[in-house]
């Protein structure tokens, strides 16, 4: 859509062919990017490819060659109005004009809330919005700004330019964060982190991408208590809850994210429920790296994660006892598979679970995993994070014939007119059997998180996080 959009505002006619269950999210991305009056044409879900071009080539070719009208050349930005949401009436009526849903049609046919993520929320008011700016130095009325150069899904930002909220746009200034993070039930010790999670813009997932969550690194997460052991992915923690949840209120009232308008996860996932946790520094071999260092930032310094989660949620290959055989004695399924049966440990325990790591979709992985497993991982060797990071990539090579078993790579390597990264050869000149990585383009696109409790699991996310640009600094908005 942005490339249509400079077409477009160009005076060039250009078409979008979508599906009709798609229309809500067309007008809203088009209204989003400044060209309100784009053209498109629906395809067919269900009717055989060739049929389906038959049917709309003609009227697309027809809308190509038809200059714009006046109406389809008006553009421009549409900015969301900074003034507040207030209501004035008694807190029961509060809660029931936040709490309340709107109408949506196919494909959701069900009511979806106006102001929040579905639950109960804490009701916004003048005081309680004043005691959570208690928690910045950052005055209530400035819009919010990159405090480091990033590049983004939607392009380069330069520091001080200001942050755009996906999927509409628009911006926000810190106070309507302070808002969102009241109604989370957020503390305003809270509050920075929150602001610093507002600074990625709030990315939703698409069609087919399960959600979004953050994790915390650095001090900060034990200065306000933050779970990051047992469970640090689900309930009971009130810090994890409602910093997790901010997320996704800011979604909906600084980003106009609505679901089944313009927002289409078919299924989506508890992701979207709101998830944050933090990071365990102190479970970190000596050597490994906590997320803020592999940002680019010090030690000590505090920052916020944020994630995308397009390939679900895998993990329960093994369970806790048979991998206590295979380390403690070399017994079970576990040592059979590695053929080190009766050799005590300790063993590279990736082996065991990369055989599933691209039995469905290619990419990089993220993979929580237990302080005790990490420590293994180090023992056989491991001495840094990019060790494992660069030995998961190399047993990720397939053949290229394998690679194109899998479903996105049409798209990856444009419909293999692009070139291979690795070879720097176009893909049309290579061998079925020449080796491709499934993992990404390098072992940087890897992701080890620290946490969790003493049973020994681990859970493995496909998605990723981009590298230093999807990790923002908490401390800029103390």
């Amino acid at each position: 859509m942005p490339y249509i959009a400079v077409l477009e505002k160009a005076g060039i006619p250009t078409v979008t062919l979508d599906f009709e269950d798609q229309d809500n999210m067309m007008n809203q991305e088009s209204l989003a990017q400044g060209v309100p009056n784009i053209r498109y044409l629906h395809a067919s879900r269900t009717v055989p490819g060739p049929e389906d071009v038959d049917n709309f080539v003609e009227p697309m070719l027809q809308m190509l060659i038809t200059p714009l009208t006046e109406k389809e050349k008006e553009n421009g930005r549409w900015e969301q109005s900074q003034e507040r949401t207030l209501f004035e009436g008694t807190l029961d009526e509060a809660e029931s004009f936040y709490g309340q849903a709107e109408w949506v049609p196919h494909p959701v046919n069900a009511p979806i809330a106006v102001y929040s993520d579905g639950y109960p929320v804490r009701v916004p008011t003048e005081e309680r919005v004043k005691e959570m700016l208690a928690g910045t130095s950052h005055s209530p009325d400035e819009v919010m700004t990159y405090k480091s150069d990033k590049l983004t899904i939607r392009g380069e930002r330069k520091k001080g330019d200001p942050v755009r909220f996906a999927p509409m746009n628009w911006t926000a200034t810190v106070e309507k964060v302070a808002i969102n993070a009241v109604m989370a039930g957020c503390k305003p010790e809270h509050l920075p982190a929150v602001l610093a999670i507002a600074e990625s813009g709030c990315p939703i997932e698409s069609t087919h991408a399960l959600g979004q969550w953050i994790c915390v690194s650095g001090p900060y997460a034990k200065e306000i208590e933050m779970n990051s052991g047992l469970g640090l992915l689900g309930m009971g923690n009130p810090a994890n809850i409602a910093i997790g949840r901010s997320y996704q209120l800011m979604t909906r009232n600084l980003g106009g994210a609505i679901m089944g308008v313009n927002r289409m996860p078919s299924i989506s996932s508890p992701f979207t429920h709101g998830t944050g946790c933090a990071e365990n520094s102190e479970g970190l071999p000596p050597g490994w790296k906590g997320l803020n260092e592999e940002a680019g930032f010090g030690k000590d310094e505090s920052v916020v994660a944020v994630f995308n989660v397009p390939d679900g949620i895998r993990g329960v290959q093994h369970s806790p006892g048979g991998y206590r055989a295979l380390q403690k004695s070399g017994h079970g399924g576990m040592a059979r598979r590695l053929g080190v049966k009766g050799v005590p440990g300790p063993h590279n325990w990736l082996e065991h679970i990369l055989p599933e790591f691209w039995a469905g979709r290619e990419g990089a992985k993220t993979i929580i995993m237990v302080p005790e497993m990490a420590k293994h991982l180090y023992e056989i060797g491991f001495k840094s994070k990019e060790e494992v990071y660069q030995w998961l990539w190399e047993k990720s090579f397939v053949t290229v014939k394998e690679y194109k078993n899998f479903s996105w790579v049409d798209i990856t390597t444009n419909g293999w007119m692009g070139i291979e990264p690795i070879s720097g050869k176009h893909w049309k000149e290579l061998d079925d059997d020449h080796m491709v990585p499934a993992g990404g383009a390098s072992p940087a696109g890897f992701c080890i998180i620290v946490g969790g409790g003493d049973e020994e699991v681990s859970q493995q996310l496909g998605g990723r996080r981009a590298g230093e640009n999807a990790v923002y600094s908490i401390d800029a908005w103390r």
